[in-house]
């Protein structure tokens, strides 16, 4: 007897089959299954996909928004200055108090992978402290990665390198850094090699604030890809933002897409938040603070989508859900083919993974029984709906259900209810 079964679940490839889950893992997966389960949950058709995954986010700060007062510039300097107000009130407590709501929040919506950045310029550690305690508390669910993040740069900040260090001894598992934050250009490269260093001493992986201005020489990219190269890192290293390629000229960027390809790395920009705090230096025309995504896709290079912030200083709106930063994407970019809009959903799910480091959660026999069940037809479906998770599941274990959304009707002679996901189009 099989613990979990799901009947006529379609995945992302298209094709609609029968799941069977035992011990954790699935047992089996067909077009027809004659099995008998503890549970049988009918699929009708609907999509089932791995698990989403946000490669960048800042889980220190979330859910702060409103401590201690609210940002009502909606600006990035008031909520930098927000930050800093805040940092010396902070307790291991509160930090982890709002940690493990955000934690919820994300299985509600079958985000099951997060890496996320802690400020390592506070000398007392604190949220390295409270984020350790909440990596080891939801391990059993949520796959969380830390990194040890000189948000006031790591030259800029004199204690910032020794407390990096410190959080890297206590177990925090990604090197981090922001050039683009230090005193100079000079000094942004010269932060990146000696984060490279460290991260090539200890086996470590890197994660970079990169180039997250609106500023064309803003170019520590270029650094990056070429430590990447050096010391080779190769996919250990993931660079985020990188939001100046959208001000650079055409002839460095076909420069430095192949740098970044020969290299190895990653790339993960952050529409949602990029969106909103790009520009700001302009009138018009105004910059839109974007990483060219279609030109890394081409070029090879593995590109996949964060979230960075959910209810904090910096940005006031969020809720945990990959599928609205995959939403943003296919606007902002914009990236409307039909190829496109579907890797948009595949950037959130398996690539987030392939940034992390994680291991393939493609669904397949023998394999986790780790996945999400959601109220569409297909990805490109599920990123127009942002579609309810009706079912999350983690390695066999049911760890959220929500119902379907359903609207009920009072239209004289329309239908009684509507289920948004029957507005999908003709298939291909």
């Amino acid at each position: 007897m099989l613990d979990l079964l799901l009947r006529g679940a379609r995945l992302p490839d298209g094709r609609v089959v029968d799941l069977g889950v035992q011990g954790g893992r699935v047992a089996a997966l067909a077009p027809r299954l004659e099995a008998e389960a503890a549970r049988v949950v009918d699929a009708t058709g609907r999509l089932l996909a791995p698990p989403f995954a946000d490669p960048h986010f800042h889980m220190d700060a979330t859910l702060s928004l409103g401590l201690p007062r609210l940002n009502r510039s909606g600006t990035l300097l008031e909520g930098i200055a927000l930050w800093g107000e805040l940092k010396p009130l902070l307790t291991p407590e509160a930090v982890a108090e709002r940690a493990l709501r955000y934690c919820d929040l994300a299985v509600s919506q079958g985000l099951l992978a997060i890496r996320t950045h802690v400020d390592v310029c506070d000398d007392r550690l604190t949220a390295v402290e409270a984020l350790l305690d909440v990596r080891a508390k939801v391990a059993p669910y949520i796959s969380l990665q830390l990194v040890a993040f000189p948000q006031d740069g790591l030259l800029r900040s004199p204690t910032a390198e020794a407390n990096l260090l410190r959080a890297l001894d206590r177990g925090v598992d990604v090197v981090g850094g922001i050039p683009h934050f230090e005193r100079t250009m000079e000094d942004g490269a010269a932060s990146l090699r000696r984060l490279c260093q460290i991260a090539a001493d200890r086996s470590l992986p890197v994660d970079i604030h990169c180039d997250e201005t609106d500023d064309p020489l803003s170019r520590h990219v270029e650094t990056l890809a070429a430590e990447t190269t050096r010391l080779g890192l190769g996919a250990r290293v993931v660079a985020s933002h990188v939001t100046s390629m959208h001000s650079m000229d055409n002839y460095y960027a076909s420069k430095l897409i192949p740098l970044i390809a020969e290299s190895g790395m990653h790339v993960v920009p952050n529409p949602l938040i990029n969106i909103t705090l790009q520009g700001r230096a302009d009138t018009y025309p105004r910059r839109r603070g974007l990483t060219r995504i279609p030109e890394l896709r081409a070029a090879g290079v593995n590109v996949a989508l964060g979230q960075d912030c959910t209810m904090d200083p910096w940005y006031p709106l969020g809720s945990a859900d990959m599928l609205e930063v995959a939403h943003m994407a296919v606007h902002a970019v914009p990236m409307t083919s039909r190829e496109a809009m579907a890797w948009c959903f595949e950037s959130v799910t398996l690539n987030g993974h392939r940034a992390m480091g994680l291991p393939d959660p493609t669904l397949r026999e023998g394999g986790p029984a780790s996945f999400v069940l959601l109220q569409a037809r297909d990805p490109i479906e599920a990123v127009r709906l942002r579609a309810t998770r009706l079912l999350v599941v983690r390695d066999g274990r049911v760890l959220s259900e929500t119902p379907p959304r359903l609207a009920a009707l009072s239209l004289p002679g329309r239908p009684a209810t509507l289920d948004p996901a029957t507005y999908a189009p003709p298939e291909d």
